[in-house]
């Protein structure tokens, strides 16, 4: 695997935070309480009231003489008005894009910066799927549209976080991949400790790992004995994600999967996720599809191991994304994300095998369209992940 792979760090303090109206505001309490240094890393930045309020706090930073520093996806944030760009350049905060799209870039355009990481005086740091839209927080009715979460972090945990930001930083500039000091980073995937108090680890992917973030999980789905839990907006999955969930299944691990319904801003790749359900269910996996609004949640609970960030375990994510994840070992942490995923069961449709084969036929007509589509990208992108 190219690049540094993080250990696991012990005696970090983590937080699930569930939704925007409760983590937008702990991200601003932290932005407004900054010494020194804010690193913000995102891809989907449009304009809107959400992004209003976080923009004005980071400028304020900048005023009184933090060092602010925004990397975020040339592509996400198409839709940010260049007045809000130009508040930010004016207020002295240092603004990077990634992969600016270009015709000249050709297919190189399809690399995309897909983190979240929020970073404060190297102490404390929130990381999971967010955007900056209003779409995640509406700040004048405190509400939001789509279901999301983010981990709030404090401890040893946060150092390799900054290093992850400072990584991209700097590649950014020179195209070309930074490597930390010498002897750092280990040479395999670490084992997950078999003890420990607030374990906690960075995982990740970029244009030059790929296996990093997704070799975790699939280890941790083969190791799983009790129960696997998984939630995606975009359920595209890997062929080895795919195997290993109903490899568990079939074992008799409880595997639920927990997945978007109906309200989704890509109908497209739901119906083409539709293609996996029948091989699935056949092996014995529960699938929910969430029914309150649409869930943009990336979290996975095996046993009690958590992982939660950006990454939707897809071929898509894996070859062309930049992602990060956290994985946790931490019992009041699996408690949280074990009653969150419980609460997103309830409000959820089953489908089971009589419901799926009660789908009506536009259903199956565009369950076979944009399956025949996933299934030559998948093709055209070349080996099995």
């Amino acid at each position: 695997m190219a690049g540094p792979i993080f250990p696991w760090r012990p005696d970090n303090h983590f937080e699930l935070l569930v939704d925007g109206p409760v983590f937008f505001p702990r991200m601003l309490a932290a932005i407004a309480g900054a010494q020194e240094h804010i690193d913000l890393e995102l891809y989907l930045v449009e304009s809107g009231r959400c992004a209003e309020v976080v923009i004005q706090a980071l400028v304020e930073a900048a005023q009184r003489g933090v060092m602010v520093r925004c990397l975020f996806d040339h592509y996400g944030s198409l839709a940010l008005s260049a007045e809000l760009r130009q508040r930010l350049v004016d207020a002295g905060v240092l603004l990077r894009w990634y992969n600016a799209m270009s015709l000249r870039r050709g297919l190189r355009n399809l690399f995309r910066d897909h983190r979240k990481v929020l970073i404060v005086d190297q102490q404390w740091a929130a990381v999971g799927g967010t955007g900056l839209t209003d779409q995640f927080w509406h700040p004048d009715r405190n509400s939001s549209e789509w279901h999301e979460v983010m981990v709030q972090m404090e401890g040893p945990l946060v150092a390799d976080w900054q290093m992850l930001f400072d990584r991209q930083w700097r590649a950014n500039l020179r195209r070309t991949a930074w490597r930390p000091a010498m002897h750092f980073g280990l040479p395999r995937l670490p084992k997950v400790p078999a003890t420990g108090n607030g374990l906690g680890r960075v995982a990740y992917a970029d244009a030059r790992q790929h296996r990093d973030i997704l070799r975790a999980l699939v280890r941790a789905i083969n190791s799983g004995q009790q129960r696997i839990w998984l939630a995606t907006p975009y359920f595209l999955p890997t062929w080895k994600v795919r195997r290993s969930l109903r490899r568990a299944a079939q074992r008799g691990v409880d595997v639920r999967l927990l997945l978007t319904g109906p309200r989704t801003d890509h109908p497209s790749v739901r119906y083409a996720g539709h293609n996996y359900y029948p091989r699935l269910l056949k092996a014995g996996v529960t699938i929910f599809e969430y029914q309150p609004c649409f869930s943009h949640l990336k979290m996975v609970l095996v046993d009690d191991w958590v992982s939660v960030g950006s990454c939707n375990f897809d071929h898509w994510n894996l070859r062309f994304n930049l992602e990060a994840n956290v994985e946790v070992l931490e019992p009041s942490m699996t408690r949280a994300v074990e009653r969150s995923f419980q609460r997103d069961f309830a409000a959820s449709l089953e489908i089971d095998n009589a419901r799926w084969q009660r789908r009506p036929l536009w259903g199956r007509v565009q369950q076979r369209l944009f399956g025949w589509l996933d299934r030559l990208t998948i093709f055209v992108l070349g080996r099995r992940q």
